[in-house]
């Protein structure tokens, strides 16, 4: 009989995770999850009693307390959760462990994008300026960002998603279009970020659009229209616009145009626009105003009036050179003329003129 040679491989199999629930092992976590509580709350007193005594309190004060008192309590978990043989679990790919240090490491960037995005709105004033909000919110989302796909690394699933992501055929695509928008937007936000084209509260035109700057936020921004409407654009769209800002420069020009009849005396028209400016204190001396004849139109002569204003003030500025320019004109006795035409025909038009009845015929007609 032919002797058997075969062999049997080594199991390759993980040892089954031993999770060890005796009372003495969970004595010993309850005490652990205790202890890291009770050093939690010395420090947290500890930083409180410091906030008072120094003058960086806008990174030792309750806020940091409380961020430190939570990190001994979550060490206090994870490392009684360790004893236990929890944390060795498998699931999948990944373990317990690598999933609850994720979490806890995700949190705590949270927590501190958080605190750091108040601070640097506080620390600018009682009110704070429009780009200190956006640089604030643009280091938030940036910071939690990175610590998301930080926190994918850690929990091992980082690979096993782009797999599945990659097997989702069509809706894998969907995904990864919508992706490439939102990647997209953001980074036009922090392209426009560094770029400041506008701001908040500017006066901007937008294409056909025309409003007040609402909101600039990391993926849109929302402008208000002038009977209120409230559009929102995406930073994509808007990063590839032409954007007119009036608020840029701290002047703006008022460009307004009348017209005079040809029988108006021109030059006096003009002092008299000149003296209408001089009147109005929101008009500024330098740039100095113009105000001189553009051209001869149809039916009058063309003013051009261009003066300088505060850009937040320009539209006040404009209303009231139109209403002192009117009001100047009309006590000057100028007149601001209508469209007039002369119509010549080629034939002579031939006009019937009716007589009024004769004395005699108006007798026969009343006997």
């Amino acid at each position: 009989m032919a002797a058997n040679n075969t062999t049997t491989a080594p199991s390759t199999s993980p040892a089954p995770i031993q999770i060890d629930l005796s009372l003495l092992t969970l004595v010993e976590a309850a005490l652990i999850i205790f202890g890291m509580i009770v050093l939690g709350r010395v420090a947290r007193k500890v930083i409180i009693r410091k906030s008072k005594e120094t003058s960086l309190t806008w990174i030792i004060n309750e806020d940091t307390a409380d961020i430190v008192f939570r990190m001994f309590v979550l060490g206090g978990i994870i490392w009684a959760l360790y004893l236990l043989g929890i944390m060795s679990y498998g699931l999948g790919p990944t373990t317990v462990g690598n999933i609850a240090f994720a979490m806890g490491f995700f949190y705590f960037s949270y927590l501190i994008a958080k605190k750091s995005k108040d601070y640097m709105i506080m620390s600018s004033g009682k009110k704070a300026r429009p780009e200190t909000i956006v640089k604030a919110k643009v280091f938030y989302y940036v910071f939690i960002t990175i610590a998301f796909f930080m926190a994918l690394s850690f929990a091992g699933v980082s690979t096993e998603l782009s797999a599945l992501l990659a097997a989702a055929g069509i809706t894998g695509i969907v995904l990864g279009f919508s992706a490439q928008t939102v990647v997209s937007n953001f980074i036009s936000g922090v392209f426009m970020y560094f770029d400041k084209p506008l701001l908040i509260g500017d006066q901007v035109k937008i294409g056909e659009l025309e409003g007040v700057v609402e909101d600039i936020r990391i993926l849109s921004t929302r402008i208000r229209a002038w009977d209120g409407t409230l559009i929102r654009i995406p930073n994509e769209k808007l990063f590839n616009s032409n954007i007119v800002n009036f608020m840029r420069y701290p002047v703006r020009r008022v460009d307004v145009n009348i017209s005079i009849a040809y029988a108006a005396d021109a030059e006096r028209a003009v002092e008299i626009i000149k003296k209408v400016l001089d009147d109005i204190p929101l008009v500024l001396v330098e740039p100095e105003p113009l105000v001189y004849v553009t051209d001869l139109g149809e039916s009058s002569v063309n003013i051009a009036i261009k003066a300088w204003a505060p850009s937040e003030r320009w539209f006040d500025v404009r209303t009231r050179i139109i209403h002192d320019v009117k009001r100047a004109l009309d006590e000057a006795g100028i007149e601001i003329p209508f469209p007039q035409r002369v119509n010549w025909f080629a034939n002579e038009l031939k006009v019937r003129i009716e007589e009024p009845p004769r004395k005699s015929e108006e007798n026969v007609e009343g006997a």
